[in-house]
């Protein structure tokens, strides 16, 4: 079990902020770019709903979908692999909403999910990747009674995974130093429909962490 993570300020993010409701949106039949699992995918349609000029009219109403067929998985990995990031994540329940993304730049752009669901004990959490079985993330709170504030949803993120959380394993469980470092800065990214800072909090982390390792092996404590 991880102990208990201690949540870093990040100079103008208000980590206090909490949603009202996770699932306003499923209440009314609505569709979010988060609902598509695909991340190419999703970032088409959040372009199109950013383009007063676009409609939905102008893709294959299949590109929209929640989940794509394994023919269409298959035709889009052909195009070029990092198109099949998100492809692979398991399909959210019935009532289950994403509410952050963890988007690496591998070469197959391997992507983390965070979800929550209502339940009768209140509202769960998980947090899956596209590989069969995931990995091990611990979840030390996994049901609240209410969405969780940011400084919650970041506590949960960074004390789920050793070797610093969720988020930053991907860099600190590879990098030593600046050297070792340069070629995973831009690796991770954070997104979420429900929290507008959340990825700009984690990028102001990640740049901490860049700037307080050594230069290189010789300079390493």
């Amino acid at each position: 079990m991880n102990e208990h993570a201690q949540v870093p300020e990040v100079e103008d993010v208000d980590l206090g902020f909490t949603p009202r409701s996770y699932f306003t949106e499923r209440d009314l039949g609505l569709a979010i770019p988060s609902d598509i699992l695909g991340r190419a995918r999703r970032d088409m349609a959040r372009r199109l709903a950013a383009d007063p000029s676009s409609s939905a009219d102008d893709v294959p109403p299949e590109l929209l979908e929640s989940v794509l067929s394994a023919a269409q998985r298959h035709a889009l990995g052909a195009i070029h692999p990092s198109l099949m990031g998100g492809e692979y994540l398991p399909p959210l329940r019935k009532g289950e909403v994403e509410i952050a993304r963890i988007s690496l730049e591998s070469v197959t752009a391997d992507q983390i999910s965070v979800r929550a669901r209502r339940t009768k004990k209140g509202i769960a959490y998980s947090i899956v990747d596209e590989y069969d079985g995931g990995s091990a993330y611990e979840l030390r709170a996994r049901v609240s009674t209410a969405p969780l504030s940011m400084r919650d949803l970041v506590e949960m993120l960074d004390g789920a995974h050793e070797g610093g959380g969720a988020v930053l394993c991907h860099l600190e469980l590879n990098a030593d130093t600046k050297e070792d470092a340069e070629g995973l800065l831009g690796f991770v990214s954070v997104e979420s429909d429900f929290y507008p800072e959340l990825g700009r909090y984690y990028a102001r982390r990640m740049s901490q962490w860049y700037a307080e390792l050594p230069e290189s092996g010789g300079d390493a404590k």
